[in-house]
């Protein structure tokens, strides 16, 4: 793919929705007793995934574009589940399926089935959970077993992990309680609760009872971490009115990562759909200060880290980020990827053990991003790409279709 330089970039725009979010209402509501309506959804590969999933387990699960009607069934069949690319729809699934009866194989292609899954399995094995991983990867076995409610302390902050432990104490006996060194996003608890789970969250601590869900109706705002593209690009090069975005609080790390570079933004319209705060995100062509961020913005920005060391290589002196070690686990390692993505352009930037320190300037020169098949870093690249010099290209670029199908169709028609 071909990214043209663009002086100017702006315009309103309508990202796909929430892949966090849609990953769990087609999950949910496929374990659920009812049918289930939703809009708004993401039909990227990865949400494709978990309905696919949830069908092999005997649920209904039909996706019309952006709609989705599921009819869930309480009750699953064993399966083989093939997961794709997606590490959301392996690691909640794994959760799921612990407390429910069932004998199924988690498989994924090469990407996924490199990423750890003991992560998950180990505090499964807490409540009881026969969980299987293969060198502590995929393929991974869940097999019928007795859960017993207990503490659960994750040990990493990941909404991941925590939310297959609050979906495997959906079907324990007593209570559980989930306890996260920092706090993540909170789509699993507040999407359960309106479901009619027992389930109840004070801060970095959750408390379940074993429940049967109901299936409910979900209108899926769009996603901050697509509309973070768009609004990097609005900074560097125009203004950009990114529309009905969500802002849940556990999510919005990248305005406070605005706030601390100088970028200039407004929230408009502020209201709340399904539980979900939503807003639209106004952000102006602004002078940008060096980052200084640690690790307890990550987990409410780990998906947005790599455009926002775009950001950093464009603001003169010397931006640090610390405490991202969970970037290593992603469709690639993150930091590995996303410095070599910067320094191929023209960049300055050392990856750390746990981020990066990049020594900004007032421009890239351009040239050619390896995206190592990683959409993050693909649609990153394309961000660093507009606003350099010359330009340049991206390989594999059609990995974007992960999470952003339309990326690159929706980026060329606004850049002048």
């Amino acid at each position: 793919m071909k990214i043209a330089p663009c002086n100017t970039f702006g315009g309103e725009f309508t990202v796909p929705g929430d892949k966090s979010i849609t990953h769990r209402a087609v999950m949910f509501n496929a374990a659920a007793e009812g049918e289930a309506h939703i809009t708004g959804a993401l039909p990227g590969e990865d949400c494709l995934s978990t309905a696919a999933c949830m069908r092999a387990l005997g649920a209904t699960v039909e996706f019309g574009g952006t709609e989705v009607r599921v009819v869930g069934t309480p009750t699953f069949r064993d399966a083989d589940c093939d997961c794709g690319n997606s590490g959301t729809t392996m690691r909640l699934l794994t959760g799921l399926l612990a407390g429910r009866k069932v004998h199924a194989a988690l498989t994924g292609d090469p990407s996924l089935s490199a990423r750890p899954m003991e992560r998950v399995a180990r505090p499964l094995r807490e409540l009881g959970a026969a969980v299987g991983t293969t060198d502590g990867h995929a393929p991974v076995t869940v097999s019928p077993a007795r859960l017993r409610g207990c503490t659960v302390r994750t040990g990493v902050a990941s909404a991941q992990v925590k939310s297959a432990v609050i979906l495997a104490a959906l079907g324990a006996e007593g209570e559980t309680v989930v306890e996260e060194p920092i706090l993540t996003r909170d789509h699993t608890e507040r999407m359960l609760a309106a479901m009619g789970a027992d389930i109840r969250a004070e801060g970095t601590r959750v408390t379940v009872r074993g429940s049967a869900l109901h299936a409910a109706d979900v209108h899926v705002p769009s996603d901050i971490s697509s509309a973070a593209y768009f609004l990097a690009l609005g900074a560097l090069r125009g203004e950009v009115l990114c529309k009905n975005v969500g802002v849940n609080p556990t999510r919005t790390g990248l305005l406070r990562v605005f706030d601390e570079m100088g970028v200039r933004y407004a929230l408009e319209n502020e209201r709340t759909a399904c539980g979900e705060p939503v807003a639209d995100i106004r952000v102006f062509k602004s002078a940008l200060r060096p980052l200084r961020m640690g690790a307890e913005l990550v987990p409410s920005l780990v998906d947005e880290i790599p455009v926002i060391a775009v950001l950093c290589a464009f603001a003169e002196g010397e931006s640090v980020i610390a405490g991202a070690q969970e970037l290593k686990v992603k469709e690639s390692d993150r930091i590995a990827s996303t410095a070599a993505m910067l320094n191929a352009l023209g960049g300055d930037c050392t990856p750390t053990a746990d981020g990066f320190i990049i020594r900004g300037k007032k421009s890239l020169a351009g040239g050619r991003v390896r995206s190592l098949k990683d959409h993050r870093i693909a649609m990153s690249g394309a961000v660093a790409l507009a606003a350099s010099a010359r330009g340049g290209e991206i390989e594999d670029a059609d990995c974007v279709n992960i999470s952003f199908p339309g990326f690159y169709s929706m980026l060329e028609g606004k850049g002048e």
